[in-house]
């Protein structure tokens, strides 16, 4: 049973957010006005080092600990490919460093201006970077929503080269840039804040000229071995569901290592909420990095 708090949740997500994306034409009013990034709060400045660098021309954050672990999280954060960082994102991130956690964070272009081809190779090269102070096998990468279908397909890429992060963690996953899944728009009617109309738009922007198939904007299609040892987060009241069950049953059938952790009452991306779901998600998550 959800929570209280989760139960306010929805409503205010539904009031405030919903509307933003539900038709095509929402959509390409957002990504006509994106807004600016917000920036990291100040107790994060305050209790760690944080810094900003310019990679391939992309802006991208590193957390350095106060009291590092050795470890750390490549985070790719969340937004329909279409809206910047937000206080939500830089919460969980503020948890990952006070957990000793090493955490950088690349501000890949949006869409329109950019696409997912250009995002890869900054990604990666942020990556590089991270892998070079803290070791692959110390490294997670996780991402929330359109950050976690990018968090995936890198992850594919880096399996096909021989790369294997220590954990996967992904909080409701866009894995498919069409949802083409028919229970999505079953799922929609009780999704109090993603709807499949603006979704699509926005997914159109981001693949450039990329076919929708093509696993760098929808990692369902991408295989699967080779993957780290993964965590997939995601409510019952979130249209990516259908998706991430696939996504799930597809690693156990190639004999990989995951985990479901699907909430009931939660809406998408419910580890980011100030709800008591989100809350023991969010630890769950930053113990797995530390843990790995």
């Amino acid at each position: 049973m959800a929570s209280p708090m989760m139960h306010l949740t929805a409503v205010v997500v539904r009031v405030r957010y919903r509307r933003r994306m539900r038709t095509a034409e929402h959509a390409r009013r957002r990504m006509a006005s994106p807004g600016s990034p917000a920036d990291p709060p100040s107790s994060l400045r305050r209790n760690h080092t944080v810094e900003e660098t310019a990679v391939d021309g992309l802006r991208c954050w590193t957390v350095t600990p106060a009291a590092p672990t050795g470890r750390g999280v490549l985070y790719l954060h969340g937004g329909a490919y279409i809206a910047p960082i937000t206080g939500f994102h830089w919460r969980l991130i503020e948890r990952l460093a006070d957990a000793g956690l090493r955490v950088v964070i690349p501000l890949y272009g949006l869409a329109p201006a950019h696409t997912a081809a250009e995002a890869f190779p900054f990604v990666r090269r942020c990556f590089d970077d991270l892998v070079q102070d803290v070791g692959v096998e110390n490294t997670t990468i996780a991402g929330d929503s359109a950050g976690g279908g990018l968090a995936l397909g890198i992850t594919q890429v880096l399996a096909a080269d021989g790369i294997r992060p220590a954990r996967l963690a992904l909080i409701a996953p866009w894995l498919d840039i069409a949802l083409t899944d028919p229970g999505v728009d079953d799922i929609a009617r009780h999704d109090p804040w993603l709807v499949p109309a603006g979704l699509r738009e926005a997914g159109r922007a981001w693949r450039g000229e990329l076919s929708p198939e093509d696993p760098r904007v929808s990692p369902l299609r991408g295989r699967v071995e080779g993957l780290p040892p993964t965590t997939v987060y995601i409510g019952d009241r979130d249209i990516f569901l259908p998706d991430a069950l696939h996504l799930v049953d597809d690693i156990r059938a190639a004999g990989g290592e995951v985990e479901l952790v699907e909430q009931p009452g939660a809406v998408h991306a419910y580890p980011l909420t100030p709800t008591p779901e989100g809350r023991d998600a969010s630890r769950r998550i930053v113990a797995e990095a530390v843990g790995m």
